[in-house]
């Protein structure tokens, strides 16, 4: 697991997750500690074990 900061595209606060960095494409949603609003995340890692792409962005509602 690696612990990776971005900002929620709600209210701007630099929050944190834990990304498993063992799997190499990952899609889910998860909501915003602060604010509580739902984020989905696409997440690519690469064979380095590294996080290669990142996104964090609103579900429209």
């Amino acid at each position: 697991m690696e612990e990776y900061f971005y900002p929620c595209p709600y209210c701007f606060t630099e929050v944190s997750i834990l990304i498993d960095i063992s799997v190499p494409e990952q899609q889910y949603i998860e909501d915003c500690e602060r604010c509580c609003n739902p984020i989905e995340f696409t997440i690519s890692i690469n064979e380095s074990q590294e996080i290669e792409a990142f996104s964090a962005e609103p579900i429209g509602q």
